[in-house]
């Protein structure tokens, strides 16, 4: 498809730093990579981003790149005007379903793909949506878990559907800073007898669903033959969930065992994956967890649990371990088994890059959307 045109649409890929937004930069790198060394042509629109919010982009050069500082309806009406000098879409959320839909039905030589994340897929849709679900010509789903349930709840024919997993950002480093795990535990206040547990993630009131509030439970059961374990958990928190969570830190007496640390930029995360121990997210609604092969990047053994997306980041178990998120106990001896034994449960360096590189991620990309 030499001289093809491609719109990547998406709602926001700058202006935010969660998993989406990862994926639609890195996508955008491999997609302008391969426009390059194939002759073709790529434009990447944001509906919310400004056009300052990539003034730092290092992913590909901002003169393809358009922000509609969320003038919702210039958006679509400049998508639905340029949609005939377009080959192919591709939404990077299915809340941009209408708009490529609509530019289907003004150029219906239009190859409409969608990439779905998770969660936000997975549930019931109603009829309208669904139909326009039906108009993609190719729906990319981030894990097989997720294309499961959009097979299951809408219908749509595995023909149709081509699964993509997740990949690691290229200029994810491992940087020498970094490397002197005891020296930045001192610099943050921890002993480098401390076995510490680590996870990441938005937390949510309304998605409690990523498993630390059972990790809790688990500590306060393991400090008693492990005091110096310490459950780290960073991320954003809204009101109503740190109240939660303190008054659960306070009914299982493990203040000193667990540090609720806020919000981490991504520029300091390298810190808290090089003096940890291990990484523990056992999410019951995980689309695939991007953070789990970011932990596995940096030589942490994995907990992640079994009835999500997350069982592709870990590669059915080869790369960790897999647990019922619902069960407390095999939460627990999961975590004993690598304070136990570390070195036998760090994941193979090799096996995570052969499935889980950039450059695996940009030619399925490519094969996927192209051949």
């Amino acid at each position: 498809m030499k001289n093809s045109k491609t719109l990547l649409l998406t709602l926001k890929i700058f202006s935010a730093t969660g998993g989406i937004e990862k994926v639609c930069r890195v996508a955008g790198k491999a997609l302008y990579e391969s426009a390059l060394l194939n002759n073709r042509h790529l434009s990447v629109y944001s509906m919310y981003d400004k056009k300052s919010d990539a003034d730092e982009n290092i992913y590909f050069p901002n003169e393809i790149f358009k922000g509609f500082e969320a003038l919702k309806i210039k958006c679509i009406a400049s998508c639905i005007v340029n949609s005939r000098k377009f080959d192919m879409i591709i939404l990077s959320h299915i809340n941009l379903l209408m708009v490529g839909w609509l530019m289907k039905m003004f150029n219906p030589k239009i190859k409409l793909v969608l990439i779905a994340h998770g969660i936000e897929i997975w549930g019931k849709l109603d009829s309208r949506k669904t139909s326009m679900l039906k108009s993609c010509d190719i729906i990319v789903p981030v894990s097989h878990f997720t294309s499961d349930r959009i097979q299951q709840n809408h219908g749509i024919k595995s023909y149709r559907i081509r699964v993509l997993n997740n990949c690691l950002d290229p200029f994810l480093s491992l940087g020498k800073k970094y490397k002197n795990n005891e020296v930045w535990r001192a610099h943050l206040g921890f002993n480098k007898s401390d076995k510490i547990l680590f996870t990441l993630t938005r937390l949510s009131s309304k998605e409690r669903y990523k498993g630390y509030d059972k990790v809790i439970e688990s500590v306060a059961e393991l400090r008693l033959q492990y005091p110096e374990i310490i459950y780290v958990i960073a991320g954003s928190c809204d009101v109503t969930e740190k109240s939660y969570l303190n008054d659960l830190i306070k009914r299982f007496d493990v203040e000193k065992n667990v540090r609720l640390i806020g919000f981490v930029k991504d520029s300091e995360l390298a810190i808290y994956f090089s003096i940890a121990d291990l990484y523990v997210m056992p999410s019951l609604k995980e689309g695939f967890g991007i953070v789990f092969i970011e932990a596995m990047f940096y030589g942490l053994p994995v907990i992640a649990g079994n009835r999500d997306g997350s069982v592709d980041a870990l590669s059915n178990g080869q790369l960790g371990l897999l647990v019922d998120p619902l069960d407390k106990r095999s939460i627990t001896t999961a975590i004993e088994k690598i304070i136990r034994n570390k070195d036998a449960y760090i994941p193979d360096r090799n096996v995570l890059l052969e499935k889980f590189s950039y450059q695996t991620y940009k030619n399925n990309l490519d094969k996927l959307l192209f051949n």
